[in-house]
């Protein structure tokens, strides 16, 4: 039965929001009640799962050696290193039980969790890389997150297929010695610089395409040797460049500042990044088909309320979940799943739901950690008639529990995540204070990782220019100029800032990551005026109203830019 459009007010927000009759026929599908929340705040707790970069050491919980984690050592769980969690030393069914009738889902699953045995953190097929997340078949890898198939990557995140690049953010594919970079793809040897594609020897750009040796520049195609936007011979241009000395702390600095102002003031932005798509709205979409309301999609069809999302098809709000998906529903950080809902960490699955952290099977319900299982619920195995009918029972008993639109058709609530609101992604996407987090029964870390006041050096006592930093250096302690914690540089850290002739950064690396995150456009759309002097064109935007940049329609843009 077609289901027209309808108003609905937001259980969590109170505001009022829309569900449009085609999102009534997905729901339908895959036979989940509507949403009782609107589509920020079910993002928001999914941003409360996932613990992307918040790292402790803990000892494994079967074999005891120290591991690198995503868990802290107070956290109330059993946490195995990534190498005993795959091995065959535990069966998590082992942890297999009933379900209890007379309780809420939510409140037994959370017991469950509380048992079964989590993985430390999610780095497969990797060498040499235990200080990353959500990452796979890498080599040489360091504080680096949701990178796969790279190597020599540092502090960076969002990294495909790329090689030797340092803080750099949501570089799609094959990058080579970034510094600085962000939403950009195929480019080398490039420092500082925002929307890039196919470029190499960019400095300090802005949305430049098919560029080399460009600086301090914005909206260029194809160009060679433009400085500030104004071109110059190779012989002129090199000569520009020789007028700063990069090597130099100071120098880089007002360039950084002159960057920023270039990129407020004087370029030409897009009102959303949108390239060969048919019918689909939303920002840093890619190659999709009736994708809406999406942020950073790659290959979407028939599918809306995504956020970093590869290959799905007839799916509705997920977080970065990507490749062969299908029929899925509120998911977060799963990868190659078909007809999957509410799920957390989950790979290589079909027909799970309510599931955390399961990989390589099919048929579940409930259940946290389990590898190649079929019909199982809350970890305990099934016939194949048993299952089903077991299943239904439960999704009617959870119709009924909780609050009053009941449990079932609700991602998993913050209150039983197994990392807290401060450690997550949703402090940064939608930031809370802590007692605004506790006032809604979520949880608070008190003993993130940070070290103050152990600094061997003061920042003024760094030298400006890379040249004069002695190897000493490797064993000083550092403070952040932003956040005043202490941080220290590597090896191969210095050896990539002399080798691209970068002076030693003042700030701590998640400072860093927060400059490059403020820089990218917020996952959000507001309505607009084309700002080209008299063009009547309206459009959703990811720039607010109130912002400075020059924000012009998809036909004022390509007139001035080509």
């Amino acid at each position: 039965m077609q289901m027209n459009q309808e108003t609905k007010n937001c259980q969590n927000c109170k505001k009022d929001f829309t569900i449009e009759s085609e999102d009534f026929n997905f729901y339908e599908k895959i036979k989940v009640p509507p949403p009782t929340r609107c589509f920020e705040c079910r993002q928001q707790r999914r941003y409360a799962w996932r613990n992307e970069r918040t790292l402790y050491r803990r000892n494994c919980d079967l074999c005891k050696k120290s591991t690198v984690t995503i868990y802290s050592p107070n956290k109330p769980y059993k946490v195995y290193c990534n190498e005993c969690w795959w091995g065959d030393g535990w069966d998590a069914s082992s942890y297999g039980r009933d379900f209890d009738f007379t309780r809420p889902f939510f409140e037994q699953f959370a017991e469950l969790q509380h048992e079964v045995p989590r993985m430390a953190l999610l780095n497969k097929n990797s060498v040499n890389s235990d200080y990353t997340n959500h990452s796979g078949d890498n080599k040489n890898i360091y504080l680096s997150f949701s990178t796969w198939g790279s190597e020599d990557v540092m502090y960076s995140t969002w990294v495909f297929y790329s090689r030797d690049c340092m803080d750099s953010s949501f570089i799609y594919e094959k990058g080579e010695r970034l510094y600085e970079i962000i939403d950009s793809r195929t480019s080398y040897q490039c420092q500082y610089g925002l929307f890039l594609k196919d470029c190499s020897s960019c400095y300090y750009c802005y949305d430049c395409r098919g560029c080399n040796n460009c600086f301090m520049s914005s909206n260029l195609r194809n160009k060679s040797y433009v400085f500030k936007n104004k071109q110059y011979t190779r012989v002129e241009y090199l000569k520009k460049l020789k007028e700063y000395d990069l090597s130099s702390h100071l120098v880089r600095e007002g360039l950084n500042k002159e960057w920023k102002d270039m990129m407020q003031k004087d370029a030409i932005h897009r009102y959303v990044i949108s390239e060969r798509n048919v019918n689909s709205t939303g920002s840093l979409i890619f190659d999709c088909k009736n994708v809406k309301d999406s942020f950073e999609v790659n290959k979407g069809e028939d599918s809306k309320y995504l956020y970093s999302t590869i290959d799905p098809k007839n799916c509705m709000d997920l977080y970065h979940v990507g490749l062969n998906l299908e029929l899925c529903y509120e998911l977060q950080g799963c990868t190659r799943t078909s007809n999957c809902q509410f799920c957390h960490l989950c790979y290589d699955n079909m027909n799970a739901v309510y599931c955390d952290t399961c990989q390589n099977s099919q048929n579940l319900f409930g259940c946290v950690s389990v590898k190649k299982g079929e019909y199982m619920i809350f970890n305990k195995k099934y016939s194949k008639e048993e299952y089903l009918t077991l299943k239904e029972k439960i999704i009617e008993h959870m119709k009924k529990t909780g609050r009053e639109e009941g449990e079932y058709g609700e991602f998993f609530p913050p209150s039983i995540a197994p990392v807290y609101y401060n450690e997550t992604q949703g402090n940064l996407y939608m930031p809370m204070t802590k007692d605004e987090v506790l006032a809604k029964g979520w949880h608070w870390e008190d003993n993130v990782p940070r070290t103050f006041g152990k600094e061997t050096i003061k920042s003024g006592a760094i030298p400006d220019k890379i040249e004069d930093v002695s190897d000493s250096y490797l064993s000083e302690i550092f403070i952040c100029i932003d956040c005043s914690k202490n941080y220290n540089i590597t090896q191969n850290e210095l050896l990539f800032y002399r080798k691209e002739i970068l002076p030693l950064p003042r700030k701590c690396p998640n400072c860093r990551y927060k400059r490059r995150f403020d820089l990218r456009p917020p996952r959000k759309l507001w309505h607009r005026q084309c700002m080209k002097e008299e063009c009547p064109n309206e459009f959703e935007t990811t720039y607010a109203p109130e912002r400075p940049e020059k924000v012009y329609c998809e036909s004022c843009y390509n007139k001035e830019v080509y």
